[in-house]
Parts: C-alpha cells; sequence; structure tokens
C-alpha cells in the first residue's frame, strides 16, 4: 500500500516515512498542501495523511479538494492543532481519523493500521486478502490479524507479507534476497540486521515460544523456513 505524507516539519515528516515503511508500507512525501494535490493526482494513494498548517494550501482545503471527487481513499489527520472544533471540522470534511502532535510511535502504528483494516475490508476481495493457514495460526489479511484459537494477534502489513511468503514457499528454505524482494521491495545493504530484526518481532507475537519457534524456523547461514505438517 501507498501512503501520501504531507508535513512541512522535515524533522516530522522522516520520522512518519520511517516509522511507515518499517511497517511495509511504500511512502510519497510533500511539504505543502499544492505538491500534495500534484502527488495525489499522479500517484492515486491508498491513504493520506495530512498536516493541517502547510505552506500554499492547507491540509484541511486538500482534503476538501479530495472528497470532491474520492469518497473512499482514507485520509487521516495529523496536527498541532487540538481544539475540539479542529477536529470536528476536519472530521466533518471526510476524514477518516485524527492524531495530535506530538504523538508516539505505537499511538500513529494502531492508528494506521485501524484505518487500513477498514480499508481493506471494504475493498472487494482479492487473492492477498485471502485467508490462509500457517502452523497453529488462522491468518486474515483484510483484518490484518491473526488468530489462534480466541487469541487474536495484530499484524502490520510487512508482517503479512512475510507470513504468506512462507505460506506460498511452505517447506522450502527461502533466502534473505528473497524475503527483501518480496517483502521489503527496496535496495538494502547487504549486511543489513532488518530482515533478522523483525523476524525477532515477529516470532515474539506469533510462536507459543519464541525461543523454540515451531512456524519460522531459522536455517543457518541461508535464511528461513516454514515445514508444514
Amino acid at each position: 500500500m501507498r501512503i501520501l505524507i504531507a508535513e512541512d516539519d522535515t524533522h516530522i515528516l522522516n520520522g512518519l516515512r520511517e516509522i511507515l515503511e518499517q511497517e511495509g508500507y511504500e511512502t510519497i512525501a510533500a511539504k505543502d498542501g499544492k505538491k500534495a494535490l500534484d502527488l495525489y493526482a499522479k500517484s492515486k494513494p491508498d491513504l493520506v495523511c495530512l498536516d493541517i498548517m502547510m505552506p500554499e494550501i492547507s491540509g484541511y482545503d486538500v482534503c476538501r479538494e479530495i472528497r470532491k471527487e474520492d469518497r473512499s481513499t482514507p485520509i487521516l489527520f495529523i496536527s498541532a492543532k487540538s481544539e475540539e472544533i479542529d477536529k470536528v471540522l476536519g472530521l466533518e470534511l471526510g476524514a477518516d481519523d485524527f492524531i495530535m502532535k506530538p504523538f508516539g510511535v505505537r499511538e500513529v502504528v494502531a492508528r494506521i493500521r485501524a484505518v487500513t483494516r477498514r480499508y481493506l475490508l471494504a475493498k472487494a476481495p482479492s487473492p492477498r486478502t485471502e485467508p490462509f493457514r500457517i502452523g497453529d495460526l488462522d491468518v486474515v489479511p483484510a483484518e490484518m490479524m491473526a488468530r489462534r484459537g480466541e487469541t487474536a494477534i495484530d499484524l502490520g502489513l510487512r508482517d503479512l507479507n512475510i507470513l504468506r511468503l512462507f505460506y506460498e514457499k511452505k517447506g522450502e528454505v527461502i533466502d534473505r534476497d528473497t524475503f527483501y524482494d518480496r517483502c521489503w521491495g527496496m535496495e538494502y545493504f547487504p549486511n543489513s540486521r532488518a530482515l533478522d530484526q523483525h523476524i525477532a518481532q515477529l516470532r515474539k507475537r506469533i510462536e507459543v515460544d519464541p525461543k523454540d519457534p515451531k512456524i519460522i524456523r531459522t536455517v543457518h547461514g541461508v535464511g528461513y523456513q516454514y515445514e508444514s505438517t
């Protein structure tokens, strides 16, 4: 999924891009409202994050222009304007959510996942959103979660891509390059630890015993494997 981020503060913009790209989203960025509308028209993003106070055109006006022709693409305001009337106006213009600055990483991730979940559930089913079973987990991509019995486990987009790759290549040893090509989709440094760190965090959430993993097995010197039973 592609997210357009419109934010004139470079520090906040870069922070949001890092957070969202770690989650598995592709990001495009604009530092003013005019550029945001231009990028929206050219790229047709799946989700839009807007600051309110921006040069050229305000976030409110960007939202208003998008909603004239598009009622479905999720829009999320991220702004220092914290008065109740600001939130009400944003929602009345058609925004799906409103996050106040300063914000925490966990809050942004949770809000983006919630908006993405609603977006995926509203779309027509596709092969990428079909549920699948891996180990003792039922993975439901459209809901961005997995279930083990009555226990629900929240998942990000990259988590879902990794688990689907294991499912599609069950029994095969998957090398590191394949993970980066399929689940990161970008250039990386050969010595990057991003994959190992992500797998370690994913195991903590999906394995009954992360120290004795049954779903994601390490194949030393090569990569990882899911051995279906």
